[in-house]
């Protein structure tokens, strides 16, 4: 029977559970199932010392907040390099491919959380802003794959998490009930979205989420770790 398995920390204890039968699961990628923000928070500085130059000590909180065009503006006007923006843009893309096809990681216990949770027949998808190559390359390389039907990006709806379509899209391909499913989320903003569309939401902590006890506050449920589910 779907939902069987209802465990799930919400406060960093067991024996908490979903107050609901568990029927579908949307999940995030990059915070929630993957280790992977450092890596677009290092993108920057580390395409910088590949050129043999130094970043200043914050620019991978400075960048993040700027579009890859910003950025590669940002490389030419104070650091100087000589090189196109497209030039630029693609040397930061060939760092983030690196690191989703070669390094790498699933957060603990996040493999084991899936395959309990696809044991008890729930239905899950992923629900990303994330490149489909580099999802793909990502779930291949940590063995994550199999626990998925679908792969949704924003680039493929064409909205951000700042809009519903993507969840929406999503829960049609699952054919459950939204009040059965579940949207599990790193990233506050896309908790909002999810909770402003009806969604019950799973809020998974990642150490670069900047408002974590508002994000905690605006779950129905969270999770400080798979491993201690």
């Amino acid at each position: 029977m779907p939902g069987a398995l209802q465990a799930v920390r919400t406060d960093g204890k067991r024996g908490v559970f979903f107050k609901m039968k568990l029927e579908g699961a949307i999940f995030d990628l990059d915070g929630t199932l993957l280790d992977s923000m450092p890596a677009w928070n290092n993108a920057g500085p580390d395409y910088l010392r590949s050129l043999g130059l130094e970043p200043e000590e914050n620019l991978g909180a400075r960048v993040r907040k700027m579009s890859l065009y910003q950025a590669a503006c940002l490389f030419r006007d104070e650091y100087g390099v000589q090189k196109s923006t497209d030039e630029i843009m693609s040397g930061i893309d060939r760092v983030i491919e690196d690191f989703y096809f070669t390094r790498v990681q699933a957060k603990p216990g996040a493999a084991e959380f899936l395959g309990r949770l696809k044991t008890e027949g729930v239905k899950m998808c992923v629900a990303t802003a994330t490149d489909l190559h580099l999802v793909k390359a990502a779930l291949a390389r940590t063995g994550l794959s199999e626990y998925f039907g679908r792969i949704f990006t924003c680039t493929e709806v064409g909205h951000g998490k700042d809009e519903p379509d993507i969840f929406n899209i999503a829960l049609e391909y699952l054919g459950t009930d939204k009040g059965s499913t579940v949207i599990f989320e790193d990233a506050l903003f896309a908790a909002e979205t999810a909770k402003r569309a009806g969604f019950k939401v799973c809020a998974v902590y990642d150490a670069l989420e900047r408002q974590p006890e508002k994000l905690k506050a605006l779950a129905d449920y969270y999770i400080q770790s798979f491993a201690d589910i």
